[in-house]
């Protein structure tokens, strides 16, 4: 490789390194001139890239260009002040410096003896993390507890179902795997029927139980304790329950102390999902949302979400760490050594799926202290208030109704259909939505609550300011009033 890029040089490094900073520092700077859903078509890409790898060194130089060019039209820029869409993944400077770190340290931290400073930060940069939420001590890293980085709520509801799923089965024995019984709300992310297909959970074991508007969509005492009694009446065993603070579609909120109650007294492992609404709870003012959470067994939230730390980096804390190793645990001869032997640090390896893990403690670790907690709860507060903005403009144009109360950031609304519509202006209400991201102005996202089809305005992007939020109701509300004139 003489005279070209060489796989590590420290001068080649600094020197290419700046140019990439620069690039992605410029790409911020116009990020607003962007469509911000990609407007390109399947397959776009491989008509404009070689259909093979080149034989010889290209130049950072002509990679750039080919980005511009190629990879930036395909991107939906999730940073983008007018990303309104799903929910925000949140990039910031400190969690860049963090990702950027961890990239040039390339450890892969396993178990402590493989970079003790990755296994130690993780633990005290969760129980930081745990004490702004007063999370109960149980939870923290000094007790039989702790947290640990998953990438994502995914993997963290998947882990804490298969410990679940294991104690149960060692108190009833490994054959009653088919009499397990999941409960969740049917507004629970999709992740935990995943989770249960892949721990084995028979499919008609998932009860996903009937939530409507009355509740705000969150998952009654009342409707979970008869399903409880109906599967223990035929011989099933229930053996976990998850609740969600922020669900994905409307940002119910399940009352987790009379669910946790609930679950203790059948012996149910309780899980709390708070992946989106569980940083909003480092503010005092909404902090109660997670009230109960002393009930659970397990809590998750997203850093990665609306934190401020590049993805991934999604929180995990759990009451009994042993449950997490003797589902996950294995210890292999090459991966023996002194302090693990002794049982003297974590091994994280014994508490995620794969084996491998990055140093991801040191975004949070970063976005911690170069933001530090006041700063966090205000961006977490503006973010609320954009949101709250957002929802009184709905609420003023009659053309518009907002479908329920606004708890966090999130405003779920709709158009409103004609007296006689057939579908409840479901046509409608998709319709404006595809008109609205083809525009590129704004990306907004939608569900369906109680039969109808709604659209979801989320605030949470880091450069997003009330300019941004007026703009985008102008375009609704411009290309609601072109779709109303067709239609009428």
């Amino acid at each position: 490789m003489d005279g070209g890029l060489r796989p590590m040089d420290a001068d080649q490094l600094r020197e290419h390194a700046h140019k990439m900073v620069d690039f992605i520092a410029d790409y911020y700077k116009s990020i607003e001139n962007f469509p911000v859903l990609s407007q390109v078509e399947p397959g776009y890409l491989s008509r404009m890239l070689p259909d093979s790898a080149p034989n010889h060194p290209e130049s950072l130089e002509d990679i750039f260009n080919d980005i511009s060019a190629k990879i930036l039209p395909g991107v939906t820029h999730w940073q983008s002040p007018n990303y309104f869409a799903y929910f925000p993944s949140n990039s910031s400077i400190a969690g860049f410096l963090g990702e950027m770190l961890s990239a040039g340290l390339n450890i892969v931290g396993f178990s402590w003896i493989t970079s003790p400073a990755a296994t130690e930060l993780e633990m005290i940069v969760l129980d930081w993390l745990a004490k702004l939420l007063k999370l109960p001590d149980d939870f923290l890293s000094g007790g039989k507890g702790g947290g640990v980085i998953q990438g994502t709520a995914s993997e963290a509801v998947l882990v804490v179902l298969l410990a679940a799923r294991d104690k149960m089965l060692r108190t009833v024995g490994k054959n009653a795997l088919e009499k397990l019984v999941v409960y969740a709300s049917n507004q629970t992310h999709s992740a935990l029927q995943k989770a249960c297909q892949i721990g084995g959970i028979q499919p008609e074991n998932c009860r996903l139980l009937e939530t409507d508007s009355t509740s705000n969509y969150a998952l009654s005492p009342d409707v979970l304790c008869e399903a409880i009694a109906h599967d223990i009446a035929i011989g099933l065993i229930p053996f976990f329950l998850c609740a969600t603070v922020g669900t994905t579609s409307s940002t119910a909120v399940d009352p987790l102390l009379p669910l946790g109650k609930i679950a203790k007294s059948k012996g149910m492992w309780f899980h709390v999902d708070a992946a989106y609404a569980g940083s909003a709870c480092i503010c005092p003012e909404y902090r109660h949302y997670i009230d109960g959470v002393e009930e659970a067994d397990s809590f998750n939230m997203n850093a990665h979400k609306w934190f401020l730390t590049n993805f991934d980096c999604s929180a995990l804390w759990i009451k009994d760490r042993n449950a997490l190793a003797q589902s996950l645990s294995t210890n292999p001869e090459f991966l023996k050594n002194k302090a693990s032997q002794a049982n003297m640090v974590v091994d994280y390896k014994d508490w995620q799926i794969p084996l491998g893990r990055r140093f991801r403690s040191l975004k949070l670790w970063m976005v911690l202290r170069l933001y530090g907690i006041e700063n966090l709860q205000c961006y977490i507060r503006n973010h609320i208030k954009l949101a709250q903005q957002f929802e009184v403009l709905v609420a003023q144009d009659p053309r518009f109704e907002v479908v329920n109360p606004r708890i966090f950031s999130l405003v779920c609304f709709r158009l409103l259909p004609s007296q006689n519509s057939k579908d409840h202006g479901n046509e409608l209400n998709h319709h404006l939505l595809d008109t609205v991201n083809s525009t590129g102005k704004v990306f907004l996202s939608h569900t369906v609550l109680s039969g109808k089809y709604i659209l979801r305005f989320a605030v949470g992007a880091p450069l997003t300011e009330e300019r941004h939020v007026t703009a985008a109701w102008k375009v609704l509300q411009d290309e609601a009033s072109a779709l109303l004139r067709i239609c009428n």
